[in-house]
This record gives C-alpha cells, sequence and structure tokens, in this order.
C-alpha cells in the first residue's frame, strides 16, 4: 500500500523526483485563483489537503519543489502572494522530520513574509526558501554546501524572478556568496558585490525599538529598568544583545540549544552581566523565566498550547518569524493572560527594510533604511508599533489579529509600476508549453516513478 503523505519525508519525495528525472513539480492555483492543482498526480492528496485549509494554506499562489543535487534534499520556494511585487523571503536551511513540516513552514513563512512586507508599505509580494537539511555532517563541509547553494540559485534562476531568496536560519553569509555568484535574484547578498549584506544588526535594531514602543504604550518605565530573557543566540539575537547591554537592561539571560554558539556567546560577552545557558533539546525552561520581556529568536511554534502557561513575562516579542504555534488561538490565549505579544510581522521588518531595495543599488548609511528607525517618521518601526497596540487595545483583541487585518488589506495592492508582472511569471511556470512543469510525464514513465 502506498503510504499516505503524512508519513513522508522530504527525503522521500526529493529521491522519487530524482529517480523519476522530474527537475521541479509544483501546487499552485489557476490565474491566482480557483482549486488548487498540482504538477504530477503524486502530489494530488497533498494538494487536496492543502485546499481543504490543512498545513496552514492561506491561499498561497505556488510552491515548487525540487531535488538537491544528491536527490536526498528536498528544495522549496514557497509563494504566498505576489501582487505587490516579487516574492522575497531568506532561505531557510534546517532538518525537517517530516515532509509535513516541511509544507507547513514554507506556507506559514511565506505568509509572514507578506504581511510584514505589506506592513511596512514595502513594494515586495511574501515568499519563502527551504532546504531540508539532511542526516549527518556533510551540511557542514564547505564543498557540499558550494554544490547545495549553487544547485539552490539555478532552482531559483529557473523561476524567471517570481521569487527573489535571501538570507535566513542555517545559511551563511558565504552561502549567499554562493547564490548571488549563481543567480541575479538574490538579496543579502555580500557587501563586496554590491549587496546590503547581512541583516541581523539591522533587524535587532527593529526589534528594540518595538520594544521601547510596547514599553511606552504599557506605561511600564524605559527598557533600562526592565528583566529581559530571549531564546535563541543566533546571529540576530547576538546582535539584540549588544543593544540590550548597551540600553543597561536590569537583567539579560539567553539560551540556545548549540554549546558552541553558548562559547561564542561568553566569550564575546565576557565580562558583562548576561548569563548563558546551554538548554539541551527539549529545554524550554527559558519561556518560564521570571522577567519582564520574554524575546524569542528560535524557529517556528515556540509558544503553544502547552508552553504559554509557563511564561512569566510581560511583554513577549516574536523576533522570529511564526513564534506561535497556532496563530488565532495562541495570540487569544496570551490575550486572556494579559500578556502583549508584539507581531513579529512589526518587530523583524527592519532585515526586510534593510534589503528590499538592494537590486536598486545600496547607500552606505541608507537614509530610507535609517528613516524607519527614526520616531518622528510616521513610518518608523517604534510608530508601526504604536498604532497596532492602539488599535488592539480599542478593540480589546490581540494585536496579532490587528496587524494582520491591515496587512491583509494591503497584499492584494498591484505593484505601482509592475502591475502584475509577477503573477504572470508564476502562471507562466506552470504552463507545460513555457518549458516551466512536467519536465516527466506518464508516457516517460516519470509519474509512475514518483508515485
Amino acid at each position: 500500500m502506498e503510504p499516505s503523505w503524512r508519513d513522508l519525508t522530504p527525503r522521500d519525495i526529493a529521491e522519487r523526483l530524482k529517480s523519476a528525472g522530474i527537475e521541479r513539480a509544483w501546487i499552485a492555483r489557476d490565474s491566482g485563483s480557483g482549486p488548487l492543482r498540482a504538477s504530477h498526480e503524486a502530489l494530488d492528496p497533498l494538494a487536496e489537503a492543502m485546499s481543504g485549509g490543512a498545513l496552514d494554506y492561506r491561499d498561497h499562489e505556488a510552491l515548487f519543489l525540487a531535488p538537491g543535487p544528491s536527490g536526498q534534499e528536498l528544495f522549496g520556494a514557497f509563494i504566498h502572494s505576489s501582487l505587490r511585487g516579487q516574492a522575497q523571503g531568506g532561505l531557510r536551511h534546517c532538518p525537517y522530520p517530516t515532509l509535513e513540516d516541511f509544507i507547513r513552514d514554507g506556507l506559514r513563512l511565506s505568509l509572514d513574509a507578506a504581511r510584514t512586507a505589506a506592513l511596512a508599505g514595502l513594494w515586495w509580494g511574501g515568499g519563502k526558501g527551504l532546504i531540508s537539511r539532511c542526516a549527518g555532517d556533510d551540511w557542514r563541509k564547505p564543498a557540499y554546501r558550494r554544490s547545495l547553494y549553487r544547485a539552490y540559485a539555478r532552482f531559483v534562476s529557473e523561476l524567471r524572478g517570481c521569487y527573489v531568496t535571501a538570507e535566513d536560519a542555517g545559511t551563511s553569509p558565504v552561502d549567499m556568496a554562493e547564490i548571488a555568484a549563481n543567480t541575479r535574484f538574490a538579496s543579502c547578498t555580500p557587501p563586496h558585490s554590491g549587496g546590503s549584506g547581512n541583516p541581523s544588526a539591522m533587524t535587532a535594531l527593529g526589534v528594540v525599538e518595538a520594544l521601547e514602543a510596547a514599553l511606552e504604550h504599557l506605561n511600564a518605565g524605559p527598557l533600562g529598568t526592565q528583566r529581559v530573557a530571549m531564546q535563541g543566540g543566533g546571529n540576530v539575537g547576538q546582535a539584540m544583545l549588544e543593544r540590550l547591554l548597551e540600553k543597561g537592561v536590569a537583567s539579560l539571560v539567553v539560551s540556545d540549544a548549540s554549546e558552541e554558539r553558548c562559547e561564542t556567546l561568553r566569550g564575546f560577552f565576557a565580562g558583562t552581566p548576561l548569563q548563558v545557558r546551554t538548554a539541551v533539546p527539549g529545554d524550554r525552561s527559558i519561556l518560564a523565566e521570571e522577567c519582564d520581556i520574554l524575546i524569542l529568536n528560535a524557529l517556528s511554534g515556540t509558544l503553544s498550547e502547552t508552553t504559554i502557561p509557563d511564561v512569566r513575562a510581560r511583554v513577549v516579542c516574536g523576533a522570529a518569524n511564526s513564534s506561535l504555534a497556532h496563530e488565532a488561538r495562541n495570540s487569544q490565549q496570551l490575550h486572556e493572560r494579559g500578556i502583549l505579544y508584539v507581531p513579529d510581522s512589526v518587530t523583524s521588518s527592519m532585515g526586510l527594510i534593510a534589503s528590499c531595495d538592494e537590486q536598486a543599488g545600496t547607500l552606505p548609511a541608507d537614509p530610507a533604511i535609517l528613516a524607519r528607525l527614526d520616531r518622528t517618521n510616521a513610518n518608523s518601526i517604534y510608530g508601526l508599533t504604536r498604532l497596532v497596540l492602539a488599535r488592539a487595545a480599542e478593540r480589546d483583541e490581540p494585536p496579532v489579529q490587528t496587524a494582520n487585518a491591515i496587512a491583509d488589506r494591503a497584499i492584494p495592492e498591484r505593484h505601482p509600476i509592475h502591475g502584475d508582472r509577477a503573477q504572470q511569471i508564476v502562471q507562466c511556470l506552470l504552463e507545460p508549453r513555457a518549458g516551466c512543469s512536467r519536465r516527466a510525464s506518464a508516457e516517460d514513465g516519470g509519474e509512475t516513478a514518483l508515485a
């Protein structure tokens, strides 16, 4: 009996695509509307599940899949919406135990990217790139990573610009250099090639701005009087720790699952009052830390019905995308407990803002970017946070609900210059005559091999 799609792993799909000679598969909506259809019959059950509202599908335009160079990695490019412009979103290279985990993460994060861009007033659509990380240590080896990211860059180029990739979890500046050398549809590329570089520092500045706006909203005193706990000390986390220490916060503790990363933080912040804790797998005790502010930098779904009762903070900041396992239920749960959750679509937007105009050229101390940190500017991170929190308080609703409503009204707006060009590109990729789909047909055994 053929296993259910729920029993499959990303590697299962990658191996089937590779053995069938299929260079790319997709699930998409015709003309941006109507029912979902799949490029291959074996993906029909997945398309049907998504059409039924499973896997956090929310009217996404398309998702594209391809096997990696070894046939064990699965490449994904998820496009939620492209009317505001090309779908942009970082490339995440992480392990995914199941195909369901892989698809759900891509769908959720591409929607987050769409909402982040819309809230910030950027003419970008929402996308997300994923690479499923293989077991073993190959993913650490430079030669393997060069081959992997060159292959992903070719995958992106074949999408003709409807998706623009960028740096994200599991992806380094060296990886982005490989991508930038092999496709022009990339941002956060290295400064030596004319790019904006690693966005972590700008993301961290935006998070701190949003935190200070939240404290002002609550009349809770300055950031320097607050006790702060942080989950995740990666690139964004480290930049944020620097900023928080500059602000002189009352106490600061960070946890990270990587002992290597913890040692790096201990060395970098030696002589400061920062506490660094190594979290063993499954250890989420940092969520129960007695603090005023809890910052989440870990991957998706940290806060759930199970973990929210442990939270002891007054303010929770979603610095990482999709911190809530079930957004509507969990945001309401936090709201009912009197915990102010500041949406990640607001707090994390500086990284996107810093790289969004990269292909039009870069400026040192770019005034268009720094304006978002100027509190006299109505479009600043501070101002947007105050606006969202004030509207949410007036309606007695979770701020996530308010932010989403604002964003969802803006997402369908067409790019003022290019109109629906990016959406047209998505649709062309679904047409067999364009050479963009069904690389292996039922006649040559492709469908049978994939199934």
